[in-house]
């Protein structure tokens, strides 16, 4: 196996990457080889961390911290312990938007485990995360306006942080002294204070950075690829020419926003709230209305038994917006179902029509059109949601006159341990 020790002699060198998703926890070994950087191990663990709201109610989108960190610790635990001792840099990256709390000092606290010293948060807030929904346009109306070229949204920490200053404090004045330094992507923000599963005390660990740009960088090494992922939500995105200058002031009527990547590029994405949630939203009401008749079915296999029957409609008039969690750009826009016909009400036609409609909607985001003024050839496919989903891909075919590759290694823990890797 890659990385094992030979004649007693120590493996190479290892650079972690953790990726602290929306669902799950990510870690992932790499190793340089003569062909280049391989990973040598990985690992991944659902987090089961959303919990209610007592603040927001309804509207709020939150996570339980405790429950992530757990995730990360049993993913690191899971990992081959001498590999882990090889470990010299660590690149993590996280969800974007959302924001955490935390008592100055007192944010974690170190204890020993069967692996070791290891970290669980101790005076720390919940997650409140990028879906989050508390902050409505009305209120993102009255805040100041944003010296970016970014627009502000609902999900986003600076927007909740004002929420909570006119909930609870009454101040219009904003607590900079809470953000965090920005630095460059790819500087070490310090060094682990002690032995932690393995990974010797003194590594180093980079400066915190997007999922999705990790997840970019993963996969993408030529301009006229565009990336397609589709997993709890979905983006479409493509490289900027090098040397573009974003807007100075934010469209808040644009679909497509403009990230900072690497070395000073920047990404064209289409952003969009509603991938693989929408399924899952389905899947949830289809579970709920059997119960409701007195039926018990799983949800995996409700999913299953979908994708199944949408496989054997394609010639289908229903037509579905599926914009269940609204958009950044027209937040007020939810899903509607239009050209109901009585020959287009069957599992198979509802799901095949919510299946184009996801993909519809992307590409009303970032048009094809564009795309090939950017000079794009070819798409990469990636996600879990387009993984499982063949409906989906046949969908992505259908509509964009691109050829599709997917299985590419698009994963933000690879990404994230892929630009420490340069940075050694």
């Amino acid at each position: 196996m890659e990385g094992t020790e030979a004649a007693g002699r120590p493996g190479p060198a290892c650079v972690l990457g953790i990726d602290l998703g929306t669902t799950s926890v990510k870690a992932a070994l790499l190793v340089e080889t003569e062909q280049g950087q391989v990973v040598a191990e990985s690992c991944s663990r659902e987090t089961q961390a959303h919990t209610s709201s007592l603040e927001a109610g309804p509207q709020g989108m939150e996570q339980n911290v405790q429950r992530i960190i757990r995730a990360l610790n049993e993913c690191l635990a899971a990992l081959p312990q001498q590999q882990l001792q090889r470990v010299t840099h660590i690149g993590i990256s996280g969800q974007m938007h959302g924001i955490v709390f935390w008592k100055k000092e007192k944010g974690c606290k170190w204890t020993e485990c069967h692996t070791g010293p290891t970290f669980e948060p101790e005076e720390v807030s919940h997650l409140i995360t990028w879906q989050d929904g508390r902050c409505s346009p009305t209120f993102l109306s009255s805040l100041p306006l944003p010296q970016s070229h970014i627009s502000l949204a609902t999900g986003f920490g600076c927007a909740t942080v004002y929420w909570y200053l006119k909930k609870r404090l009454k101040k219009s004045g904003f607590p900079v002294h809470l953000l965090p330094e920005v630095g460059d992507p790819d500087s070490i923000a310090g060094r682990t204070i002690c032995a932690w599963h393995g990974i010797p005390k003194g590594a180093k660990v980079g400066i915190a950075l997007g999922d999705f740009q990790c997840s970019v960088y993963s996969c993408l090494t030529e301009r006229t690829d565009a990336v397609l992922n589709i997993s709890t939500s979905a983006q479409l995105t493509v490289s900027m020419p090098p040397g573009f200058q974003p807007p100075e002031t934010p469209d808040p009527s644009s679909a497509v926003t403009y990230f900072p990547y690497f070395n000073g590029d920047y990404l064209a994405v289409a952003a969009s709230l509603n991938g693989g949630n929408v399924l899952a939203t389905f899947v949830d009401m289809v579970a709920r209305w059997t119960e409701e008749l007195g039926l018990q079915v799983q949800e995996s296999a409700i999913y299953t038994k979908i994708i199944k029957a949408a496989l054997a409609q394609n010639d289908i008039k229903l037509s579905v917006h599926p914009t269940v969690f609204g958009e950044r750009h027209i937040p007020e826009q939810l899903a509607s179902v239009t050209n109901i016909a009585v020959s287009d009400l069957s599992l198979g036609h509802v799901t095949r029509a919510l299946c184009r409609g996801i993909i519809e909607n992307l590409c009303s985001m970032l048009p094809v059109q564009r795309l090939l003024e950017t000079g794009v050839r070819r798409i990469l496919g990636s996600g879990s949601a387009l993984a499982r989903n063949e409906v989906l891909r046949q969908e992505v075919e259908r509509i964009f006159p691109f050829s599709v590759v997917y299985g590419k290694d698009v994963d933000a823990a690879v990404g994230a341990a892929m630009v420490m890797f340069h940075k050694k």
